[in-house]
């Protein structure tokens, strides 16, 4: 049994997987206040499932791209529960979850501001490029090098940034992943021999000043 969590973007989500059979999935949209609600709606998916906390056998959680302050409330909610349970913590990126399930030419992307987009490029589920930040001409361009045809989806707040580099392209903007496919992406991978870590694809804009 499983238990995915993300809080790394528009969203706190949570599910419950038996193998394929899902006992409860919850989400509540939010830009700020992660870190109050996480823990309740894992409790209430919980208590709507039916199973405790104990029952778990593993948990997924998303490592970003994504809010530096979400993405590390939902690591660290997800990594101290399976600590407390002695269970694997299992890392998803949120551009893979963004892009699962969906058939053909996927492109997930995040809008970063400043003029860039978080992009990861995948044909039926298989990857064609790591996750990266671009400019939006970057990512256009690398949509026009790696498109060869056929059915496109374009995933993310960043999809409508791009949606004239790939005309004809269906354009979805979900506020977050689907917590039920950061499970079922989790329950897929191998036992992990480490914590999972935090996806930065550029540095925080805050920084301390100079000495």
């Amino acid at each position: 049994m499983i238990l995915s969590i993300d809080t790394c973007l528009g969203a706190s989500s949570v599910a419950i997987l038996d193998d394929e059979r899902v006992l409860a999935a919850r989400g509540e949209p939010m830009t700020r206040g992660h870190q109050e609600r996480i823990g309740v709606i894992a409790r209430e998916a919980a208590a709507e499932a039916g199973v405790d906390f104990a029952n778990l056998d593993r948990i997924g959680v998303t490592v970003g791209p994504g809010s530096f302050t979400g993405l590390r409330v939902g690591l660290a909610f997800a990594k101290g529960l399976a600590t407390a349970l002695s269970i694997p913590c299992v890392g998803v990126t949120t551009l893979e979850a963004m892009a699962y399930g969906v058939e053909g030419f996927a492109a997930a992307v995040l809008d970063a501001r400043m003029g860039q987009v978080y992009v990861q490029i995948f044909a039926d589920g298989v990857a064609l490029m790591a996750p990266d930040a671009l400019t939006v001409g970057e990512a256009a361009a690398r949509l026009a090098e790696l498109y060869s045809g056929g059915p496109a989806t374009l995933i993310g707040s960043g999809a409508p940034l791009l949606a004239e580099a790939l005309s004809g392209a269906r354009v979805l903007t979900p506020v977050a992943p689907d917590p039920v496919a950061i499970a079922r992406l989790a329950a897929a991978r191998p036992t992990p021999g480490h914590s999972p870590r935090p996806l930065y694809l550029r540095a925080p804009y805050a920084t301390l000043p100079a000495a």
